[in-house]
């Protein structure tokens, strides 16, 4: 058994498929990603993504790719450039063509034809508020429609009359005639086509009826000869209409649904419908907004292909709905850059430091690794003067026992060089610090101080060396562990979410990174020590400053969590 197969031979799909396979030597395995386009794809379709492609990668089966667009007033083109974007993005190029539900149209009409020929399905004249009216509740049934009992040729014509536009907008829907006391309210002759004077962006103005989601989605699987149709647990009720609708047209091929549980990501909402709300109120920047969990908005934010599936591999194919945790998502790109990532120092809020005892036109150059545990990453330089920068955090005026950077009268060691001490502190009328006065002992350059003591040690950059850059520190976007349970989700959006600093990061980085970003494709990763997981933004070379991605801190917390929970349960 291959490392793929062992990732995915522990979920219950896996073993549905294997079996079936076993079972019929002739039967190929066929599975299907079917998006609908009124929307960015987010982490939680990466789920689906990840589990039909690679399972038609192991049985060296086949994976369609389906725009289900069957309902033009919310779709748009721009939505399914988006979706084969970030599809193409996660490496699954598989698929051997792009299929649209929208290609299916004559033949979705033709069936609905055949059930009202079977006196399964009638032209219905209540309005959407009668429908729903009708239809009862859970504890109560519904009641017929009064056009229920047309006869099949009267609805022939009137379908017939719906297709040719002869009717308005709500004035009538095609219906299944299923059985209004259904204890599934799925099953209480559902709406099959309603009437819509939209332009398709495929067929354009061609149609003016369209089949609702159910009945297209069971048609296109059996079209596409797909064997093992998988969907969110969601549609567990619809599977019914799903078995209804193939087992009475005349179909040569029957697909099978299996439903499994749709992701829940802490502090994210994963619905496109709300996401759509975040767009439109400009409460984020876009669809790939970094704080969104789009696909788009992750990969800006510096999440890379193979830290997504590894998220998606650990979550598992469950029938249990969970809500999981963030720190598992950020786990797995933090201990993927944590491989690769280029250490070196940057300033978010810079304050300066004076070594007085240097001369003006002191330069070292210091050699320093790229990575402390794996050489064939290279090294770099960095420059030493006796002016530099040290976050504003790092230093502290007022006198305080257990603080352990800078202050004065005290050492502190700087990342990759000297010791320094500091001395007292130069202001302006205001009292503002203009910076701090500290000497320097260049003997102890991997040496520990005059004391044989180590003291704490802070990351720097020389004034000399320093370029300017703005840090865009991401958060979630809400405060709340799942916003998705609230009636009004708005209510709890994080203002905190999204911060700028205006600091610095060495010269010989920014050249580097200019002179490898002309192609804007190019994400360069580092970790600025003891800060985080920072990626170069596309905007960069358009600034004379450059721009940086917070991708994740440095802190993991999820293997905190998970030690913890450890501990508790020994």
């Amino acid at each position: 058994m291959n490392n793929k197969i062992k990732k995915y031979s522990n979920n219950f799909i896996y073993h549905i498929i294997d079996k079936d396979l076993k079972k019929n030597k002739k039967l190929s395995l066929h599975t299907r990603f079917p998006p609908e386009p009124n929307g960015y794809l987010h982490i939680g379709h990466a789920k689906s993504i990840c589990l039909n492609f690679e399972l038609a990668k192991i049985y060296q089966g086949k994976c369609n790719l389906r725009f289900d667009d069957t309902n033009p007033i919310k779709e748009n083109i721009k939505y399914i450039h988006a979706i084969q974007d970030d599809i193409h993005w996660l490496g699954y190029n598989g698929y051997n063509n792009i299929y649209y539900a929208s290609e299916y149209f004559e033949i979705f009409y033709k069936y609905a034809k055949e059930l009202i020929k079977k006196g399964l399905a009638y032209i219905d004249e209540l309005t959407k508020e009668e429908i729903r009216e009708y239809r009862g509740t859970l504890n109560k049934p519904g009641k017929n429609s009064p056009y229920r009992n047309r006869s099949i040729e009267e609805n022939i014509i009137l379908f017939k009359k719906m297709k040719n536009g002869k009717f308005s907008e709500g004035q009538a829907c095609l219906r299944a005639k299923i059985d209004m006391s259904s204890a599934l309210m799925i099953m209480r002759d559902p709406v099959l086509y309603r009437i819509l004077y939209t332009p398709h962006h495929q067929t354009k103005s061609k149609w003016c009826i369209y089949p609702m989601y159910d009945f297209a989605h069971c048609i296109s699987d059996s079209i596409e000869n797909i064997s093992h149709s998988l969907c969110t647990l969601e549609f567990q009720d619809n599977k019914n209409l799903y078995n209804w609708i193939l087992k009475n047209i005349d179909i040569l091929h029957y697909p099978k649904q299996y439903e499994f549980s749709r992701l829940n990501l802490e502090y994210s909402i994963l619905s496109k419908r709300k996401l759509n709300i975040l767009v439109k109120k400009k409460i984020v920047l876009g669809w790939d907004d970094p704080r969104m969990p789009t696909i788009s908005g992750l990969r800006k934010r510096g999440y890379t292909p193979s830290s997504i599936q590894t998220f998606c591999e650990k979550i598992g194919i469950t029938k249990q709905n969970h809500l999981i945790q963030l720190s598992l998502l950020e786990h797995c790109i933090r201990k993927e850059l944590n491989e690769n990532a280029i250490r070196t120092m940057a300033i978010l809020e810079p304050i300066k430091i004076f070594l007085y005892n240097l001369h003006e036109n002191y330069e070292e150059t210091l050699t320093i690794p790229n990575h402390p545990f794996h050489a064939e990453l290279g090294t770099h330089e960095i420059l030493f003067t006796n002016m530099i920068y040290i976050e504003r955090k790092d230093f502290q005026e007022k006198y305080d026992n257990q603080y352990k950077r800078l202050k004065i009268g005290h050492e502190i060691r700087l990342r990759h060089a000297y010791i320094i001490k500091a001395e007292k502190i130069k202001k302006d009328k205001n009292k503002n610090i203009i910076y701090i006065i500290c000497s320097c002992n260049l003997k102890t350059l991997g040496k520990k101080s005059s004391n044989n003591k180590n003291p704490a040690v802070i990351h720097w950059i020389s004034v000399k060396n320093s370029f300017p850059a703005h840090f865009r520190l991401y958060n979630s976007l809400f405060n709340i562990k799942n916003p998705e349970q609230e009636e009004n989700f708005l209510l709890h959006i994080n203002k905190n979410s999204f911060i700028i600093k205006k600091g610095f990061i060495e010269k010989n980085l920014a050249n580097d990174i200019k002179k490898n970003s002309i192609d804007k494709k190019i994400k360069l990763f580092f970790q600025f020590e003891r800060i985080g997981y920072f990626c170069t933004d596309t905007d960069t070379i358009q600034k004379k400053y450059l721009i940086f991605n917070r991708t994740v801190s440095l802190r993991d917390t999820w293997n905190i969590k998970m030690k913890i929970k450890t501990t508790t349960n020994n």
